[in-house]
């Protein structure tokens, strides 16, 4: 047996659409709420595919695949974190070019913006105290490692 929920919009801005379900003792209210949890769930992962380029994923085994795209999320939302939690100066580094004015980061600005703060930190420095040194001009070093922070 199946239960239809028919769902009209009163301003008439949308075709009616027939909700269904399996669920008999479930009311109306429960089934519609469904959907619209549904309903952003997708949308989620539209702009997830859009925007921050999760696809759909070539693993072998269900299990990986169950793992890799909710690990995906949660480090775009630790990026997103961490570059929220940056000083506001240091937020206002971002690339722009004269002909492509950004009102905001980029998620590629945003990962930029992270990786230099957490390569500037001294706990990822692995020279020894004896390590060969080459000096090279500050402006010399910031455009390189400006260069990386975006390719890597």
């Amino acid at each position: 047996m199946v239960r239809w929920v028919l769902i009209r919009d009163p301003q008439e801005q949308f075709e009616p659409q027939a909700l269904l379900s399996t669920q008999l003792p479930h009311s109306p209210t429960q089934i519609i709420a469904w959907f619209v949890q549904r309903w952003t769930m997708e949308v989620t992962l539209q702009e997830a595919r859009a925007h921050l380029g999760i696809e759909t994923q070539r693993q072998r085994s269900d299990l990986a695949i169950s793992r890799t795209t909710p690990a995906l999320f949660g480090l775009y939302s630790l990026v997103t974190l961490l570059a929220h939690s940056l000083p506001r100066a240091q937020t206002d580094l971002v690339r722009t070019a004269v002909w492509d004015a950004k009102p905001r980061p980029t998620f590629s600005d945003t990962l930029a913006l992270v990786r230099r703060e957490l390569w500037s930190q001294r706990y990822f420095s692995m020279s020894s105290a004896k390590a060969e040194v080459v000096e090279i001009p500050r402006s010399l070093l910031e455009r390189l490692t400006d260069a990386v922070f975006y390719a890597a």
